[in-house]
């Protein structure tokens, strides 16, 4: 990869440049993997849940993985929430992102030309202390207009007990909202806090299973609290849009086509990396 990009982007990744910050709902009238009423209820709530797309020894061999990259990231002097853009880096991660289960997932959502942008390693080790403050992902994007969806994938079983994240319903339709730079005292992963996030809508706690996955749309609000216990909980969040997103700051580069076609020439659409 020519180019490193941060695992959690900075506010002069979109200085100046203008956004469509909307909402899109999906359009597909013949859903593959998904019903047509769930496609309604992506499109009403923003978001879907216990999406099952790995048996139990297919997950179990992805966490053996990561297992093994964890080691390695945390020798390193890096923390556990540092790998990110891994489809780039790990043949086994851009497996997962073009893993036909999940990809027929973002089709009956995006349409039948899909980006696979991003693949970040979101891991809370037990009693980390850290917490994921209310956001919007499309916040922090130079990308436009806003037509990505997040698929989660439970790498290990996230519950209520080890900060599993929590979805607001609905707030997806509010458009781009203020959000203020998070406070130290917040421990935020991430920069970005929305205050009163809960008046947009039904908190909704998206519990899964190892080898299950949600989706959400860039603009619903989200977030975490942190892992007070003794379990793990770590998701891999891969990031699909249409190829009509434009990206700047050279986050084309991060671009594989995993659907249909790239008409336009958006994205780089590298090949898939040698090393595991």
């Amino acid at each position: 990869m020519k180019k490193e990009f941060r695992a959690v982007p900075q506010p002069d990744d979109i200085e100046g440049m203008e956004r469509d910050l909307r909402f899109h709902p999906a359009t597909t009238e013949s859903p593959q993997a998904l019903s047509a009423q769930q496609v309604e209820s992506f499109n009403r709530d923003g978001f879907l849940k216990n999406l099952e797309v790995y048996k139990k020894d297919e997950i179990a061999s992805i966490r053996g993985f990561f297992d093994e990259l964890l080691q390695r990231t945390l020798a390193s002097g890096e923390d556990s929430y540092s790998i990110s853009t891994a489809h780039l880096l790990y043949g086994a991660v851009w497996d997962i992102l073009t893993h036909p289960p999940i990809v027929a997932i973002a089709r009956d959502i995006l349409g039948p030309d899909v980006i696979g942008w991003g693949s970040h390693f979101f891991c809370k080790m037990p009693g980390d202390g850290k917490a994921v403050a209310w956001h919007q992902d499309a916040s922090y994007w130079p990308m436009t207009p806003s037509k990505t969806a997040t698929i989660w994938l439970a790498v290990d079983k996230a519950d209520l007990g080890n900060a599993c994240m929590k979805f607001i319903s609905g707030s997806h339709h509010h458009g781009h909202l203020t959000w203020r730079p998070s406070k130290e005292e917040e421990n935020n992963v991430l920069n970005q806090t929305v205050e009163n996030a809960e008046s947009f809508g039904e908190i909704v706690p998206i519990e899964l299973e190892a080898g299950e996955a949600s989706i959400h749309s860039d603009l619903l609000l989200h977030g975490s609290d942190s892992n007070s216990s003794d379990r793990r909980r770590c998701g891999l969040t891969l990031r699909y849009c249409t190829p009509d997103v434009r990206a700047e700051n050279d986050w084309h580069e991060k671009g594989v086509l995993v659907s249909g076609e790239d008409r336009e020439g958006n994205w780089a659409n590298r090949d898939r990396p040698e090393a595991e």
